[in-house]
């Protein structure tokens, strides 16, 4: 059994302690890379420690500690998103499919394409205030850019920039998360 498990089996909280600092910063990231969402992972994280906490002398580990936490978190990051529910049927989220490569998202399975949606649409409200309204106009409401520019009182090529723009920094994000997606596979 690994040291440190059996420290922590033991229940010596300097040991557990220690063994926290170190991996807790990096496994928030690793977590925030599916949820987008740092409240959330940071709850996730602090589930993965109590469970090792609690169950460290029934843990049979193939691998390294390490490898388990990631795999721990990734996988209960996974569950998380399952357990979202997204009433919109993908309706007002198929222009998804306009801002990622269709060959990366072909290859993608159906419960793959819920997360990224579900992802999308916190991206979305990330966005600045004007770019989000004029994505969601465009987008969500099949307005034309003649109708969003007229509507918002701004030009047309400021509605073609913004939405530039916000396709830039979707693209960007459901990128770094397809490969997450592709990792687990």
């Amino acid at each position: 059994m690994n040291l440190i498990l059996e420290e922590i089996s033991n229940k010596n909280e300097k040991v557990f302690k220690t063994f926290f600092k170190k991996h807790y910063p990096e496994l928030i990231v690793y977590a925030n890379g599916y949820l987008f969402d740092k409240d959330a992972s940071e709850d996730l994280v602090q589930e993965v420690f109590i469970y090792i906490w609690e169950h460290a002398d029934r843990l049979k580990i193939e691998t390294s500690l390490k490898g388990y936490l990631y795999t721990m978190t990734r996988n209960r990051c996974l569950n998380y998103l399952k357990s979202l529910k997204i009433h919109d049927d993908f309706g007002i989220l198929e222009f998804n499919i306009n801002l990622i490569t269709e060959t990366v998202f072909d290859a993608t399975s159906e419960e793959d394409k819920k997360i990224v949606y579900h992802q999308i649409l916190k991206i979305v409200d990330t966005l600045p205030d004007k770019m989000q309204q004029i994505v969601k106009l465009k987008f969500f409401q099949n307005y034309k850019y003649q109708e969003i520019a007229k509507e918002m009182n701004i030009s047309v090529n400021t509605v073609k920039t913004q939405l530039k723009r916000a396709k830039l920094k979707i693209t960007e994000l459901t990128t770094i998360l397809l490969i997450l997606l592709e990792m687990k596979h």
